[in-house]
């Protein structure tokens, strides 16, 4: 089936930050939200599997959740156009680190970052009819030393809530950060790079600047 008419796409994601992002390339896009966020959705278990490499783990979750959104389109008889999914993971020394469950959890995990350099990781999946594609981003962020303190600081401030690793780099966790190599945007949870590449493979990009050359 050639690509919907108004170029525009499904966004599989309850991130405003992911919303964001994709309007920022100019990208038209309706939400595709499913009942419950996908870590608690038995649908889209996001546990990794035993051994699972980070790269394999956020790669086959995005694709999973691109999938499911693409089925539910389908189940709610929705108009047809592309579903695009993603998935972000902090991985250290081969660990993962997903999303606390408890601020517990999160002050364990930005100990552990403390001082360390660690990467994120985030997958982009695009489902449409029988394709399935996807992209990998892979960055690189250094943390400075936190004293218990830093620590505590930014567990008070509840942004640790629903963020890989316990930290949101575009927001109070910035100071953290002594460095950074790779995708910024990639790291906030979508790579505009990989994510314009993946629209173009599949022909949204390109048709849209053809469109926007006609003359009136």
């Amino acid at each position: 089936m050639p690509w919907p008419h108004d170029r525009s796409i499904y966004l599989a994601s309850r991130s405003p930050r992911r919303r964001e992002l994709l309007a920022h390339i100019g990208v038209r896009f309706t939400l595709l939200l499913f009942r419950a966020r996908p870590a608690t959705d038995p649908e889209l278990s996001e546990d990794a599997l035993p051994g699972e490499a980070p790269r394999d783990y956020v790669s086959r979750v995005a694709r999973i959740k691109a999938q499911a959104g693409w089925q539910r389109l389908l189940d709610r008889r929705l108009p047809v156009a592309p579903v695009l999914a993603a998935d972000t993971t902090v991985a250290l020394d081969g660990r993962l680190f997903g999303k606390a469950a408890n601020r517990t959890e999160a002050g364990e995990m930005l100990a552990a970052l403390s001082g360390r350099r660690h990467q994120v990781l985030t997958a982009i999946a695009l489902a449409f009819e029988s394709r399935l594609d996807s992209a990998l981003s892979v960055s690189e962020v250094e943390f400075r030393a936190l004293s218990a303190a830093d620590i505590d600081d930014y567990l008070e401030s509840g942004e640790w809530d629903d963020k890989a690793g316990a930290y949101a780099i575009q927001g109070r966790a910035a100071r953290f950060v002594a460095e950074i190599r790779g995708s910024h945007s990639g790291i906030v949870g979508l790579p505009l790079y990989e994510t314009a590449q993946l629209l173009e493979r599949m022909g949204a990009l390109r048709e849209r600047r053809r469109e926007t050359q006609r003359p009136a």
